[in-house]
């Protein structure tokens, strides 16, 4: 198909965002958008007429947009707790749906999208966009390279100060003050596990297998909210029943672990903390820096030379094209990733069984979490399929590997 025709359903900051994003690109029109409230219905038909042109439908209930029968895709960006039902409502109406980033509500629902999505053969994606990171995919092509050896221990989170974000959910109509208010677990672990999941291979020849969940006192929101938001604030009373900070470990089936770190209550610098470990090699995020077996002593090289030298295939492209879109590109890419998927109908980069595998990790926390930080088994979303699936790099936006149809050499040269 020439052009592919999106909704997008969630106007909140994300969602209004990624609508304006994608309608500027030459082969999307954005024919309708959805939210439960009128203003943002009405911000965003205004907005994408005024730039574009074309006339925009607005609806305040979202199976009224699905019926429609025009659209090839939506972006769902509404709260984490209504991303399945609406995704399971598009897969049946025989949309793409790609779904924005959060942990899933019960392990029930999880097994719903993989149902559904194989029952109608409609693809479902998860809108990760930390996949698409320019550093990420210079490491995911590290790894395949053989670089780093055998991999053995990886590490990944979302530390980020949100106190402010979250105690003001109220007034800015924002869905993390419930989450953070009534659950306790890893909230929001597929920025950090998702680049991680690819680059072991998981439901391809790997998976998880157990886990374990542990978390501190609940601290953070409260000093926040009592010293910082004044004395008749709704939630200065409110007793938040997330833990500081969550630290989750994964067992893999090939015998690596993961150590996820969940810490947005406190204040600190933001960082997914990745490392990636194995018999040759280490890469630390924080220390922007990798060191390999073959150094003299213990020194570390500036990562950012290696990013330059191992481009990946898709950022290369992006540098030389003019890199656009938020979260420093990410976001342009991982939305093209799915556009592309919806054009050639074709499976999405990361599909059901990956989106669902790492959606898991949040209802899997809470209940090691209420159980005393008990080990709990991981299921595996794939009936068996994960030990005869392979990664094959067959694709450009593949994330199993690096597309065979593009060698670059390092963009710092060829600009040389």
């Amino acid at each position: 198909m020439d052009s592919v025709r999106l909704g997008v359903i969630g106007l909140g900051g994300r969602g209004s965002g990624l609508a304006e994003l994608v309608a500027s690109m030459d082969d999307v029109v954005v024919p309708a958008v959805c939210d439960v409230y009128q203003d943002r219905v009405d911000d965003n038909i205004a907005r994408l007429k005024d730039r574009h042109g074309y006339p925009v439908m607005g609806y305040l209930n979202y199976k009224e947009m699905l019926q429609r029968g025009s659209l090839d895709g939506v972006i769902i960006s509404t709260s984490w707790t209504t991303h399945v039902r609406i995704a399971l409502a598009a897969m049946r109406a025989g949309i793409y749906p790609g779904v924005e980033v959060g942990g899933a509500s019960s392990l029930q629902e999880c097994w719903e999208l993989v149902r559904v999505s194989e029952e109608t053969g409609v693809p479902f994606m998860m809108l990760e966009n930390c996949c698409y990171g320019r550093e990420e995919m210079a490491v995911l092509n590290m790894v395949k390279l053989g670089m780093f050896g055998e991999l053995v221990h990886c590490q990944c989170g979302y530390e980020h100060d949100l106190r402010s974000e979250i105690t003001r959910g109220m007034e800015n109509r924002h869905y993390r003050l419930e989450n953070f208010t009534y659950r306790n677990g890893e909230l929001y672990p597929t920025h950090g596990v998702g680049p991680i999941a690819k680059m072991l291979n998981i439901n391809k020849g790997n998976r998880f297998i157990s886990l374990v969940s542990m978390t501190t006192k609940s601290r953070g929101l409260h000093c926040y909210a009592t010293e910082k938001l004044g004395p008749d604030h709704s939630q200065r009373n409110t007793v938040f029943g997330q833990g500081d900070v969550t630290t989750t470990m994964i067992k893999c089936a090939r015998g690596e672990t993961v150590l996820l770190t969940h810490d947005c209550s406190l204040p600190r610098p933001y960082s997914r903390a990745q490392r990636v470990q194995g018999t040759k090699g280490i890469w630390m995020e924080d220390k922007n820096a990798v060191h390999f077996d073959d150094f003299d002593g213990e020194r570390w090289a500036d990562m950012g030379e290696y990013v330059k030298k191992y481009e990946h295939p898709v950022w290369y492209d992006f540098i030389i094209d003019g890199v656009r879109g938020g979260h420093g590109g990410m976001d342009y890419l991982v939305q093209r990733a799915f556009i592309e998927a919806i054009k050639t109908g074709t499976q999405t980069p990361i599909d059901v069984y990956d989106s669902v595998t790492w959606m898991a990790i949040t209802t899997l926390s809470e209940d090691s979490i209420a159980c005393g930080s008990a080990p709990v088994p991981f299921p595996d979303f794939t009936n068996g399929k994960w030990i005869s699936r392979r990664p094959v790099p067959d694709g450009y936006w593949t994330l199993d590997g690096i597309y065979k149809g593009r060698n670059p050499e390092p963009v710092s040269e060829k600009k040389g």
